[in-house]
């Protein structure tokens, strides 16, 4: 090798060390309002997790252990204190969560949002927002359950006070143009069924039913419907995806489901903080991860990938 090629390779060794040093430096917290043991947000994490190891950043993911928009407003704040590189966050209540955005971003902490909050990430000084216009998801949803011939549907809100939800089903019913009926529910799959079962005994003429997670809420009210006969007769869909739910729609029981991507909701933060700390690198504007219609035609494809925690 001539003393040319041997400079080179030595400089080039040493931008790496430099590069993978730096990387290694970079401190970055995840704050979301669901727990990893959702099987919504443990997409998320895996996301996140194969991120941190992609990139060689240090990455610690926080949630409160309910939905509490108090208790996950203390944990952005603890971040705070600890001064990471980047802050990753969910915005599912700009009002109560704003003012300790905003300390971070005063603080000098790069944040990028994620999943919720498109609306008003920018305007508490996030850099980019990661996620969906949930509004427009919620539209198209409708449009499409409308196509089908639904003109009565029910919109099962199991996280009442996330304003992400709300918008769903907001726009659900502009995109539905029928009859909607918000049903407000707990976590918890029991209650979901026999609150569905419920509402279709108090009015025979629901035709539609829009979930708003499909392992939160999709799957009971599949539930519901295998255990009154009327599975595949009341088009069901539901956002996000899960394996059980992407078979129900394989085999006719369910329509859609809306897939946001949330894997790429929890990597791509983590993969921008890390390379704009190593090369200054940034988007120009928010990423839109969705929303993608998954029909019987795809849903065969991401039933293992779901199963995996990707999809």
């Amino acid at each position: 090798m001539t003393l040319t090629k041997t400079l080179t390779a030595a400089a080039l060794a040493a931008v790496l060390t430099a590069g993978t040093a730096l990387a290694q430096d970079t401190s970055i917290i995840v704050v979301s309002h669901g727990q990893a043991s959702d099987p919504f947000w443990s997409v998320v994490k895996n996301g996140v997790d194969e991120a941190a190891r992609d990139y060689g950043v240090n990455v610690d993911y926080r949630a409160p252990e309910t939905f509490d928009m108090v208790a996950m407003g203390q944990l952005i704040d603890a971040a705070v204190n600890q001064e990471p590189y980047g802050l990753v966050v969910s915005i599912p209540d700009a009002d109560a969560l704003g003012p300790s955005i905003q300390r971070a971003v005063d603080a000098g902490i790069n944040v990028i949002s994620m999943n919720s909050g498109s609306d008003v990430a920018h305007g508490l000084g996030a850099l980019l927002h990661v996620g969906q216009s949930e509004f427009d998801a919620g539209k198209i949803a409708g449009a499409e359950l409308a196509s089908m011939g639904g003109s009565n549907g029910i919109c099962i809100n199991q996280e009442v006070g996330n304003v992400a939800l709300d918008l769903r089903c907001a726009g659900f019913a502009e995109g539905f143009g029928g009859n909607v009926t918000i049903l407000p529910v707990t976590m918890d799959p029991a209650e979901i069924t026999a609150k569905v079962k419920a509402a279709m005994e108090t009015d025979a003429s629901i035709d539609t039913i829009l979930a708003l997670g499909a392992g939160t809420a999709g799957e009971p009210a599949l539930r519901a419907l295998e255990e009154t006969g009327k599975a595949g007769e009341i088009n069901l869909a539901s956002f996000d995806l899960s394996a059980n739910f992407l078979q129900a729609i394989v085999d006719g029981k369910a329509a859609f489901a809306i897939d946001q991507q949330q894997f790429l909701q929890g990597y791509l933060p983590i993969a921008f903080l890390a390379l704009q700390s190593r090369y200054g690198l940034m988007p120009g504007g928010d990423v839109p991860s969705g929303p993608n219609l998954i029909t019987a035609d795809k849903a065969g494809q991401v039933i293992e990938l779901s199963a995996k925690g990707i999809r």
